[in-house]
Order: structure tokens, then sequence, then C-alpha cells
């Protein structure tokens, strides 16, 4: 279990190296402070993966450095029942110099394993890394995704209670991305406790039970990690223009946005032209989306994001993309079908998101944003049985 309680931590900041000196001697203020982490409280229960989520600076790594002792708080406490090990920056406590296999065994001694430990887990750490021969050579020859490979093995095998993994993980190749998240999941299982640093939101989603919200060092919330992502692009779009948005929870559907273009109601269609919740796998499918507008824009923006039920982005696009130029009036009101000849997604239940907004994305201008717009489910319809997400038609061929 992971307890922090009130944490916060200050860097000094200065403008050249020499300020440093400057200070020391003429024992006057040459810095400024920077509160990377002000204040921050959080609990991580056993088989629980807590998501900190946030933009570059928002304090993520920081907290990391807490959890594992790298860096001492100013003020709080961090309490960890049993060891804590991860991937931090990339070669963390790593010699270039020294070869593969020695560095396993200087950087488990550093976790606080014995050397009778490391000679009975050995073969297991060099054969998780899939290394081979390379093992053998000085790590300063390793590609990134090598000493990831090296670096994640070594800390899986060190018997943690508490596991954090930050962005390194994303430089390995997708295969060993998966056996990585296989091991995690399995930790997990086993009890322990994991915290886990991600701009990859659809890993955050399936990945963690909870996640916190973090925007200049302060949680802005804790919740589960559907409503933290809703609100960490919320607070994109507010930062982007210093728009005034408003973010309203306790009615989902209202959304967010500075109101100039409303999403006043999204309906889905089936084949036969009827408004449905409930549609047949590989059959027409419509989505109608009837907008209002509070001024007049020209270069208005209508995206679309269909998730699955566990909150994964399953398909999004928008108007720009497609090259469609869109425009409305004030008070005007104007209905924007998007038809699809085939939904081509298997069978389960799903959720439509749209968002009206300026240029390319919402982060440049964002007028309307609703999350979870109408729900529907995907049934089978008949056709060739398969498996999985995505409905694809293959054709097979017997030489």
């Amino acid at each position: 279990m992971i307890s922090v309680s009130n944490i916060s931590k200050t860097f000094k900041l200065y403008r050249k190296p020499s300020d440093r000196l400057k200070e020391l001697v003429l024992r006057s203020c040459c810095h400024k402070d920077f509160q990377a982490v002000n204040d921050v409280s959080f609990e991580v229960r056993e088989g629980e993966t807590l998501g900190i989520v946030g933009e570059n600076g928002a304090g993520k790594s920081t907290i990391l450095k807490l959890l594992t002792g790298i860096l001492i708080p100013d003020t709080g406490a961090v309490n960890i029942s049993g060891k804590i090990t991860g991937l931090l920056e990339l070669g963390t406590g790593f010699n270039s110099e020294f070869s593969g296999i020695d560095n396993i065994i200087h950087n488990a001694t550093y976790l606080g394993l014995s050397r009778r430990e490391i000679d009975e887990r050995l073969d297991k750490i060099i054969a998780f890394t899939e290394l081979n021969d390379f093992i053998s050579e000085p790590i300063k020859t390793y590609s990134s995704g090598m000493v990831m490979r090296l670096a994640f093995s070594v800390a899986i095998h060190a018997d943690p209670k508490a596991f954090v993994v930050d962005e390194a993980l994303s430089v390995g190749d997708a295969y060993f991305q998966q056996k990585c998240m296989k091991k995690i999941r399995e930790f997990k299982e086993n009890g322990g406790s994991i915290v886990f640093v991600s701009h990859d939101l659809n890993a955050v989603k399936v990945l963690c039970d909870r996640a916190i919200l973090l925007d200049q060092g302060r949680v802005v919330d804790n919740a589960d990690p559907e409503k933290i992502i809703n609100q960490y692009n919320f607070l994109i779009a507010r930062k982007s223009r210093g728009d005034e948005i408003r973010y309203q929870d306790k009615n989902p559907a209202s959304g967010y946005g500075n109101r100039k273009v409303v999403i006043d109601n999204v309906s889905l269609v089936d084949e036969n032209d009827t408004v449905s919740e409930i549609f047949i796998c590989g059959r027409p499918f419509k989505i109608a989306i009837r907008l209002v507008g509070r001024e007049r824009v020209d270069n208005l923006t209508l995206g679309i994001l269909i998730r699955d039920r566990f909150g994964q982005d399953m398909y999004g696009t928008n108007s720009y993309h497609l090259k469609k130029q869109i425009s409305i009036q004030q008070e005007e009101t104007i209905v924007i079908t998007y038809s699809f000849e085939e939904l081509n997604i298997g069978p389960g239940k799903y959720s439509v998101t749209v968002a009206t907004h300026a240029g390319s994305t919402h982060v440049d201008e964002c007028f309307h944003w609703m999350d979870k717009g109408i729900a529907f489910e995907v049934v089978s319809g008949g056709g060739h049985v398969f498996s999985g997400l995505v409905r694809l038609i293959p054709d097979i061929h017997i030489d």
C-alpha cells in the first residue's frame, strides 16, 4: 500500500550557473522558487493501479521521484508498506561502460537484493529481457528500447510491493510493451500497488482503477479514469485559448465549451432511417447531430468519437479532416449527419462523444464538447463469425 500525505516539493531555479556561487558568497537571493508539487495527497491500495495524468511540467515525474526516494519532500510524508521499484528516466542507475549482466547485478543491489538473491534470479531476468548475446555487451551499445528491457526486467524481478511506471515504457517495441503490460497485470493480481504515469490516455483507461489529474503541482481531481481524462481534455481546451469554459460534472451531457455553437441533440439512425439504440454489425449506421448557433461561426468543425464500454477510443474524425466546410449563423439550427455504409465494429456497448470547435482539434477553440452524447449497442448480424473489436472481411485463397 502507498500512502501520500500533503507532500510538497520546491526547486530553486537559477538563470545561469554562476548565480549559485553569487548567492552563496553575497548572501543574496539569485534564484526563483518553482513549486513542482503542492500539497498532494492520495492512497493506492494493494492490488490497485493509480494513473497520474497531466500536462508536461504538472509534477508527475517529481511525484514518482518522491515515491521512490530519489527526492525528499519539503513537507508531508510518503509511506510505503514494502519495497518500491519501477521505471523512471531511462537508464537511471546504469553505467554505460558496464555490460548488461554487470548492470543487472549493480542495479539489483541498489534495489536491496542480496548477492544470493541476485544469483537465484539472474537467469530469469536475462531470459525476460530477450537480449540474447547483447547481454554481455556494454550498454553504451544498446538502443533505448534495449535499455528499457533491461531496466524493466530488473525492477519487476526485485519482488517489490509497489511499482511505478513513467513514460520510459513507451520507448520499447510493441511486442515487448505487451509483454511488460502482461507482467504488470500479473503483479497487480498478486496484490501489488502500481502508480502509472503516461500520456497514452487509452492505456490509463485500460490499466488503472483510479486516476488523479495534476495541474501546476496540485491535484485537480481524484476519480475514475474516464472522468479524469474527460477533465484533462477540458483543461487542455481551457488553457489553449484562455476561453471561459465551464465543466459541469453533475450533468455530463452538458459538457463544456464557450457555447458559441451548441450541440442541441444527437440521434442514431439505422438502415431503415429509424432512430434506434441497437444496431446490427456490418449494416448502415448514421449519427445525426443538431446544432444551434449562438454566434456566427464561419470555420465550424464538428467531430465525433466512438468509445467502447471501457472508454477506449475506437474511432474519431471531424469535418476539418474530411475537408467539409461548415458555417452557421446566430440563432440558426442545422443538422449534420455522419453516414457509414457498414458499422464494422464488434458486438458490444459503445458511446458517441461529439464536439464543435474551430480548426483541426478542440484545443484551438472549443465551442461545445459533449462526452457520451449518446449510447448504443451493436449486435451480431448473422454474418461470418469473428471475435474482437473490428469487423474485417477476409478472403481465403488455397494454393
